[in-house]
């Protein structure tokens, strides 16, 4: 019995360290936690580029497709053709990859 208990808390234990800091994958993209503590948007794709400008909250994104920009977390929209609703959590840098429905 001893044994099971500390196979089960070994288990554990290695199943929390080897997950805490991993990257959380949602619908519209992936966050990851940013080194500084500051909130990032990076936009992955750009709709088929296409579509013209990118606009984040109804200004032009003046970051290029793969580069970050800083941004204050929270709800917002990015257009490209489509217009989006997204939520980026405080303190990461998030991946802006799905335009999809």
């Amino acid at each position: 019995m001893k044994i099971r208990l500390a196979s089960v808390i070994c288990f554990l234990l290695i199943a929390t360290v080897t997950t805490a800091g991993c990257q959380k994958h949602g619908l519209r993209g992936k966050a990851e936690p940013s080194k500084d503590g500051q909130t990032y948007l990076v936009v992955e794709d750009d709709n088929g580029g296409a579509c013209g400008p990118i606009f984040v909250d109804g200004k032009q994104w003046p970051h290029k497709i793969h580069e970050r920009g800083p941004i204050v977390p929270g709800r917002h929209t990015i257009k490209c053709g489509t217009e989006i609703e997204f939520e980026i959590p405080p303190a990461t840098i998030f991946h802006f990859d799905y335009w999809g429905p």
